[in-house]
């Protein structure tokens, strides 16, 4: 049964509709905020193609994973940044300052003499794109009313679908056909229209009561960037630029610790701090934080290793192997759009146990398949998956933004996507290590996954050895999963705490949209 419209907080309530704030034109900020989206999206996957091009042009074989890590290392550290800069400032001078840096950087990019200085500008590109990840999100939730949001949601789910299946072949086309740089150029005609939108149609709220004199946490700011610096430099580089146990590796994440400290002691002091404590006071934000984070560490199972397993093990080419994974691009946004005729009778929060009930046992599934099986097998089991975290994920996020009023609304969508990033940085980590013990234990000590899946040969010894391993990486997924139905279960609160329309500060509906 659906509960009446005037649900008060502590339900999950039937969607309203009330006026809150000026009405914008809601098509033409839709359209922007995808290319903005679309702009950070495509930028993850479709340099990859590009590597041996690149690499052949400025050199620096030895640092070139640096053009990835270096990205996500700007995009994870800055995200709960912007969130608190976007509920202190507004979301559109956030989003207009971090689509100017991202399209900088996209400049400077194209502009490299060589790979020390492609690294740089990456990273620049990454200042920006943390910016348009979670400020995209956060006004797609400003825009809509709760009954609404799966639609905006689906879309914007839709583009980074369509971003992994088209990235790599862009990339590759315009690497082999025209010029590596064109990889980056093309940014800006697209964050260009994307920025005139914006200006044009954006038009945020009023602030209810005039705020007193902003302070900003500068400190704090400076502690997180630090820290995210540090460990998602450890997460990332650990097992592979140098071993688990070396100094380097236990310095990074002793220095990490430390600053986590240092963090957790400068917001407490803060007046207005990045990352305030009531993110994790709330159960609900916390049973979110933690079950995203969990999803961002079982996301790494697929989309990392599934296309080696599809290479090695079924003996497939590299574009078929991408589309075995991204059979699940195509469920995720449908189940994810479809989501509010499910948790509008049921919760948010029985929704989302739903969907990652079903996610367990699909990953569980995956060591089942037969040797060396057929494509579809894996493809099937990769469109269901997609299917169910859509119907996990979506109805998380949607819930938690409908929580929180306007001016909170950043910072918990950017804590959200932080611990999502986090997360995958994790995974990337742990299940690398987990792949390569079982490749080592079966193959001989010096074997990794990186060097089986450059090699052309593939024996039946290392097939076996290549499936073995990525069966172990798919219950340290499954093992992911129950880890966010945990929280779920625990942590977060029957009834999602959500707001009335008008206090959640949504606009009214457009009847010209």
């Amino acid at each position: 049964m659906t509960e009446p419209s005037t649900a008060r907080a502590g339900s999950d309530p039937a969607p309203v509709t009330a006026p809150a704030a000026p009405n914008p034109r809601r098509g033409p900020v839709v359209a922007a905020l995808m290319l903005a989206m679309g702009l950070a999206a495509l930028d993850g996957t479709i340099v990859s193609t590009a590597v041996p091009q690149i690499v052949g042009d400025l050199g620096g074989l030895s640092v070139f994973s640096w053009l990835f890590s270096g990205y996500l290392l700007a995009v994870t550290v800055t995200l709960p940044v912007y969130g608190k800069l976007s509920d202190t400032f507004g979301r559109k001078p956030v989003l207009i300052a971090g689509t100017v840096l991202f399209l900088a950087g996209s400049l400077l990019c194209a502009a490299a003499w060589n790979m020390a200085s492609l690294i740089a500008f990456r990273v620049v590109q990454g200042l920006g794109g943390g910016a348009l990840q979670g400020t995209v999100q956060t006004i797609a939730a400003d825009l809509y009313p709760l009954k609404e949001r799966p639609k905006i949601q689906a879309r914007l789910s839709s583009v980074w679908a369509a971003s992994s299946v088209a990235g790599p072949a862009l990339g590759g086309l315009l690497a082999g056909y025209a010029d590596w740089r064109w990889i980056f150029l093309v940014n800006l005609p697209v964050g260009l229209i994307a920025l005139w939108l914006i200006g044009r149609h954006l038009r945020e709220p009023a602030r209810t009561a005039p705020r007193a004199r902003v302070r900003i946490d500068w400190a704090g700011a400076l502690a997180i960037f630090a820290t995210g610096s540090v460990l998602v430099t450890a997460l990332v580089q650990g097992g592979v630029a140098w071993p688990w146990l070396s100094a380097p590796s236990l310095g990074l994440l002793g220095g990490a610790a430390v600053l986590a400290a240092l963090t957790v002691a400068v917001e407490r002091r803060a007046a207005e701090p990045i990352i305030p404590g009531w993110v994790w006071r709330r159960r609900t934000i916390a049973a979110v934080n933690l079950s995203l984070g969990a999803l961002g560490l079982l996301m790494v199972a697929p989309t990392v290793f599934l296309p080696t397993y599809a290479q090695s093990v079924l003996g497939l080419g590299p574009i078929a192997a991408g589309f075995v994974l991204s059979s699940w691009t195509l469920s995720w946004p449908t189940t994810a759009a479809l989501s509010n005729r499910v948790y509008t009778r049921i919760g948010f929060r029985l929704t989302a146990i739903l969907g990652i009930s079903l996610a367990l046992l699909l990953l569980l599934a995956f060591p089942f398949l037969p040797f060396p099986g057929e494509p579809w097998q894996p493809a099937l089991l990769m469109l269901l998956l997609g299917g169910s975290l859509g119907l996990f994920q979506l109805p998380l996020i949607v819930g938690v933004q409908s929580t929180v009023p306007y001016e909170e609304r950043g910072t918990t969508t950017a804590s959200v996507l932080f611990c999502r990033q986090v997360g995958q940085s994790v995974g990337a980590a742990l299940f690398g290590a987990v792949a390569n013990g079982v490749l080592a234990a079966r193959l001989g000590a010096g074997t990794d996954l990186d060097t089986l899946a450059r090699s052309l040969a593939a024996t039946d010894e290392t097939r076996r050895a290549v499936d073995a391993a990525v069966d172990r990486v798919y219950l340290g997924a499954a093992a992911a999963a129950a880890l966010a139905l945990l929280a779920l279960l625990t942590l977060a609160p029957r009834r999602f705490p959500v707001l009335k329309e008008e206090d959640q500060g949504a606009p009214r509906r457009d009847p010209a949209d």
